[in-house]
């Protein structure tokens, strides 16, 4: 996954090379949105899962997404636009990494499932971040910088390998949900489902701003604040920490979830709904923390590691519980369909976080992302058991 936020990683040089604006080089974050949400549609459309047992279908995937992130990091000085198809490529190929791998986890676990899919989403967050962390490691100039490219490709190609050589279906795999276009209404006609549908949204409004922005927010800050001048790869290093900080949110709100009767339908979404909840109240206090102390750098670092852990915690147990309430015969379509809008919906996200903080601050566009967890923890309340 670290293949994900490389570009990135490597904006603020890229911008230097394209002599570009942030609006313009942010599409390189987006593209990679993008392109997972087409890949995800492209995947469930096809039964791609039919095609290729779930680890082959890892392997190749990671294997491509490799290969279109190298082939960006050769280009794109030369042309915006080619780097930014090669971005959208990356993310294509990564929704036959990510799914996939969910797929397989749930199927080597039927006591203690909400933990280890809560580690393997804290996995994800660590490979985000790993591009900030591979930038830490030294300065990165305009000279520099596809080194950085180039080793999160040689990442993914070593999980390709790790996946190609020790990984295969768990004794409790299930069959393949079928995608069926025809039940997308069903978002509006299950209560229950739309209701864990707008909580997912308004954590993916927060989630993908931060992560594609957290650096630029440390840089601010440090400006606000008139601080001592902390080096860049200093500024990386805590941007990989607070990222990486969601394995342990993740660690957490999994085995919380796991803690409800498995015999008890509404018992079990009401627990991972509270998980949510609190992951969400932790994350919108965090955002609105970033903005109240935003000229104290050291207190938004501190405040940024909390968030960190807390911003992610809950993405997997949306996915629990959308599995849960939706039409067990369509479970592939509602995931599927989750999966996009979510995405589609950070393409939004990401811009109009840039867009505050180029034109009001960057403490403002903390700020604004704290919508996102209020109107998630709204939607999720209504899940309570009556009664």
């Amino acid at each position: 996954m670290s293949v994900w936020f490389a570009g990135t990683a490597v904006l603020p040089q890229l911008m230097q090379v394209w002599q570009a604006e942030l609006g313009v080089a942010a599409w390189l974050t987006l593209a990679v949105q993008l392109g997972f949400v087409t890949g995800a549609l492209l995947s469930a459309v096809f039964n791609l899962a039919d095609v290729f047992h779930a680890p082959r279908l890892i392997v190749v995937s990671a294997l491509l997404a490799a290969g279109a992130n190298a082939a960006f990091a050769m280009s794109a000085a030369e042309s915006i636009l080619i780097a930014i198809l090669f971005r959208f490529l990356t993310g294509l190929f990564l929704a036959g990494v990510y799914p996939p791998a969910m797929k397989i986890l749930a199927g080597w676990f039927r006591q203690g499932r909400g933990l280890a899919l809560g580690i393997l989403v804290g996995s994800l967050s660590i490979g985000s971040a790993l591009p900030h962390g591979l930038a830490a490691l030294g300065t990165i100039t305009v000279a520099n910088w596809r080194y950085v490219v180039l080793a999160c490709s040689a990442q993914a190609v070593a999980g390709a390998v790790i996946v190609a050589l020790l990984v295969h279906d768990g004794p409790y795999a299930a069959p393949l949900a079928r995608f069926d276009i025809r039940q997308v209404t069903e978002i509006f006609r299950n209560r229950r489902l739309a209701l864990a549908n707008l909580g997912y949204f308004g954590h993916m409004w927060e989630l993908y701003a931060w992560w594609a922005w957290v650096a630029v927010i440390f840089f601010a800050a440090q400006t606000a604040g008139a601080a001592t001048d902390h080096s860049p790869a200093f500024v990386e290093s805590l941007s990989f920490a607070t990222m990486a900080m969601g394995f342990f949110g993740c660690a957490w709100a999994g085995a919380y979830s796991d803690k409800a009767p498995t015999d008890d339908a509404s018992a079990r979404v009401w627990q991972r709904s509270k998980a949510t909840i609190a992951a969400m109240a932790l994350s919108g206090t965090c955002a609105l923390l970033t903005a109240l102390f935003f000229r104290n750098f050291w207190v938004v670092a501190v405040v940024a590691l909390v968030w960190g852990f807390s911003i992610i915690a809950d993405s997997a147990q949306f996915s629990a519980i959308v599995s849960e309430v939706s039409d067990q015969r369509y479970v592939g379509t509602a995931l599927t369909l989750q999966t996009a809008i979510g995405f589609l919906l950070t393409v939004v996200s990401i811009r109009v976080t840039a867009y505050i903080g180029h034109h009001a601050g960057w403490d403002w566009a903390a700020a604004s992302l704290a919508v996102g967890p209020a109107l998630g923890i709204i939607a999720m309340l209504q899940l309570r058991p009556r009664g």
